[in-house]
């Protein structure tokens, strides 16, 4: 309880290229509330965000947030606090959200890759609690990958570990319009997947990725065979991390990889590339793997902070 008899709270935010997710939670982990939006870009997010953790605060009381913890859609750059390599956030290199925020909300912000905000709350509430090293890869607006290595996150020598949208595999390297948001992505993103199904079918109108799950539900050949072609290519990308890192485990999330409908063509890929036996699991927390993430992260903050301050 905070001096004032204030109930304390933190907030996690799971800062999306389409939607932002945030949640409430009491120190103990309790999520008390959620909300979500669709996502703004650039300078207009500052005031979004804001709003949000204003709103959540008077959605259980009026309660004190003592810790904010922000999982994006990039990069975190510590030293500028905010994302780099955030394509599908609009670019974000010039906003400094750590900062901003801390200063317009009056407590401890921390940012975090969305996908290791998501492993982190695999570890500690889903599939990879109990396992000492997993991969969690996220397919949806984009990829990426959160690794935990003996039973702890792992970001990198710069935060950057498990961009493997920009594995130049599936596209062309080479070419320009496949270096924003990478090779691997440009193949495997979810408006490509739809533009995919689309182009091959001849559908007019704005089709989208959960579309081609509905309609390869119903045997649209051309649905399944826009399918089959992404996990041809995700099956190349767990290949190649095994190759790498050999997590023992790939937790599957986001609102393609999610899907249990992709399981099926995924096997068949791994075997047809000679590993079968890899280990694939689909999330069971869905979208609030993040959420749980990000709220864990906000508290280790809050800790942290405590720690410091009484030492």
């Amino acid at each position: 309880m905070s001096a004032g008899g204030a109930r304390e709270v933190v907030v996690g935010i799971d800062l999306g290229g389409t939607k932002v997710r945030a949640g409430i939670a009491g120190v103990d982990g309790a999520v008390l509330n959620e909300l979500v939006e669709p996502t703004r870009r650039g300078p207009e997010l500052l005031g979004q965000l804001e709003r949000l953790v204003e709103r959540l605060a008077g959605s259980v009381g009026g309660a004190r947030v003592v810790a904010t913890a922000i999982g994006g859609a990039g990069v975190p750059d510590d030293q500028e606090g905010t994302f780099s390599l955030a394509p599908n956030l609009g670019e974000l290199d010039d906003v400094g959200l750590v900062g901003e925020l801390e200063a317009r909300l009056g407590h401890p912000v921390v940012i975090e890759n969305d996908v290791n905000i998501a492993a982190l709350g695999e570890l500690t509430d889903g599939v990879g609690r109990g396992e000492s090293s997993f991969a969690f890869v996220a397919v949806g607006t984009g990829i990426g990958v959160g690794l935990v290595l003996d039973g702890r996150l792992w970001s990198g020598a710069s935060g950057g570990a498990g961009e493997v949208g920009y594995l130049p595999i599936g596209t062309d390297p080479l070419d320009p319009r496949n270096q924003r948001r990478g090779a691997l992505e440009e193949k495997l993103a979810g408006d490509v997947l739809a533009r995919r199904y689309a182009e091959a079918a001849g559908a007019t109108g704005e089709i989208t990725a959960h579309d081609v799950f509905e309609r390869a539900g119903a045997g649209d050949p051309d649905a399944l065979a826009a399918l089959d072609e992404e996990a041809r290519w995700l099956a190349h990308a767990l290949v190649a991390l095994d190759a790498v890192v050999d997590p023992g485990l790939f937790v599957l999330g986001g609102g393609i990889g999610g899907r249990v409908e992709l399981l099926p063509p995924l096997h068949t890929w791994l075997a047809r590339l000679g590993r079968p036996a890899l280990r694939v699991r689909v999330s069971a927390l869905g979208s609030a793997a993040p959420i749980l993430g990000a709220v864990r992260l906000a508290i280790d903050t809050l800790v942290t902070s405590t720690e410091r301050e009484a030492s």
